[in-house]
């Protein structure tokens, strides 16, 4: 079983944005600015149909925020641990 949020990059080709990917139904990945995550300017591309419901899409880009900022605090604690 795949987690729900996977992270993705690809610095060579976008270098200052990086990418949720939702596993579950439906399937979508948001793209994230790096310098500024929370800027309202993301893109979202959908695998599945899109919700009809605005409030639902806007709720899934508000949990894929919400993981990819706790997934890089705990990336920064990790390597704050290790020095």
């Amino acid at each position: 079983m795949l987690p729900k949020f996977l992270i993705a990059d690809n610095s060579q080709e976008l270098p200052d944005n990086i990418f949720v990917l939702h596993t579950e139904s439906p399937r979508f990945l948001v793209k994230f600015n790096l310098n500024d995550i929370t800027d309202k300017n993301i893109e979202t591309f959908w695998f599945d149909k899109a919700p009809n419901d605005k409030k639902v899409i806007e709720e899934f880009i508000k949990d894929s925020e919400e993981f990819l900022i706790n997934e890089l605090e705990n990336q920064e604690n990790f390597l704050d641990e290790e020095n």
